[in-house]
């Protein structure tokens, strides 16, 4: 089993941080590049057009720096973290509900942003994000963002596609006449009790859940007995997305909180598959390129992250992911994304989206369930206990 930092430690950690104190580990200048860098990254952030030619930002990267780009695909935050502590890589483009934690773990260094000559075209919503800066110091770059969508098979709902969370969450009879028990998934990973406290702040308000990442006992418990419910109509928790692809095609799923990314493919293989925005709203996911504290190939980690900053990149990866460039400047004049692209992605529902982040105890109701046992409990969940 994997081990995670209590998230507690974590953030009490993280606040003990001081500007003045970690400003002499970042580096000065970019010096040459060492021939190398690798990366930890999400399924699909890495593309050097194996899987379409038209998607690849690594090859003339590699070409200009002399830097070669390895990538190590990881499925969940929680294997993220791991890996970043097991150590040999360089950068990690890790999510809300993980970036805390190796900052607070010591995995990650400040970045100095004042080297990153695209950092003044990222978007303002992005620049000082909690999940990234501690005490006015920046600690990676942003990457991407967007939200965990409904995704569904639009032959089963026809006319009448979702609207609410509840059509995973509820055992119901589907448009096609058929109950979903069976026929949905739910994320493997324990930010997912997120997922059911966005739907129980709604259904429930006399829970009186604000934040779904923040959850006092009463609410926890709540949302524990809904996901326990929801066992019975699982027929996989997913967390690989190509697994996901095939369950769709291949396996009966017919509805799922799923990425953008998923739902792309799906549609670019013509498949019988379009995704929704709840009318809850969504969890979601904004993204930061981090670099490891012992990383081996500083300067290529500086070189690729002004890299991953460029509009072009932005706006393939966007294009890619069906996700949300962290500069604006790339929803405009991308061939690949078209100037409707970051309007189709959401990039007007960020203040819509609820995003991962790292439960802790000390939170805005006083005493909140940690992320240890987010964990503890979602993998006796999945396991039916």
């Amino acid at each position: 089993m994997k081990t995670f930092l209590k998230a507690t430690t974590a953030l009490a950690i993280a606040s003990s941080f001081s500007a003045h104190a970690v400003a002499a580990e970042m580096l000065k200048e970019i010096g040459p590049g060492e021939g190398e860098v690798s990366i930890v990254a999400w399924a699909g952030y890495i593309e050097r057009g194996e899987t379409d030619k038209n998607y690849d930002w690594v090859t003339d990267f590699e070409k200009a720096t002399g830097c070669k780009v390895s990538v190590k695909t990881a499925a969940t935050s929680d294997e993220m973290v791991t890996l970043m502590n097991q150590g040999g890589f360089d950068l990690v483009t890790a999510s809300g509900d993980a970036s805390l934690r190796l900052i607070a773990g010591g995995k990650v260094q400040p970045v100095n942003v004042d080297l990153i000559k695209s950092w003044a075209t990222v978007d303002d919503r992005l620049k000082d994000a909690a999940w990234h800066t501690v005490d006015g110091v920046h600690y990676g770059t942003p990457y991407q963002w967007g939200p965990n969508v409904l995704m569904y098979n639009s032959k089963v709902f026809g006319d009448q596609p979702p609207t609410s969370w509840n059509v995973v969450f509820e055992e119901m009879t589907l448009p096609d006449g058929k109950s979903n028990k069976g026929r949905v998934q739910a994320f493997d990973g324990p930010i997912y009790i997120a997922d059911g406290a966005l739907y129980l702040k709604h259904k429930q308000p006399e829970l009186g859940i604000q934040d779904p990442y923040e959850l006092n006992e009463e609410q926890y418990a709540a949302v524990l007995e809904l996901l326990k419910g929801q066992r019975s109509l699982i027929g996989r928790y997913w967390h690989d997305a190509t697994v996901q692809i095939d369950d769709f095609k291949n396996e009966g799923v017919v509805a799922s909180g799923s990425w953008p990314f998923q739902v792309n493919l799906l549609e670019a293989d013509k498949q019988p598959v379009k995704s929704v925005f709840p009318v809850e709203g969504a969890t979601g996911w904004a993204d930061t390129t981090m670099l490891h504290a012992d990383a081996k190939h500083p300067n290529c980690a500086y070189m690729w992250m002004e890299h991953s900053l460029s509009p072009k990149v932005q706006g393939d990866l966007a294009a890619w992911f069906g996700s949300v460039p962290a500069v604006p400047a790339a929803c405009k004049g991308n061939a690949l994304l078209t100037d409707e692209g970051c309007a189709h992605n959401g990039f007007e529902n960020f203040d819509k989206i609820s995003f991962w982040k790292t439960p802790v105890a000390k939170c805005s109701q006083g005493e909140c369930v940690p992320y240890n046992r987010w964990t503890s409990d979602y993998i006796a969940v999945m396991g039916g206990q």
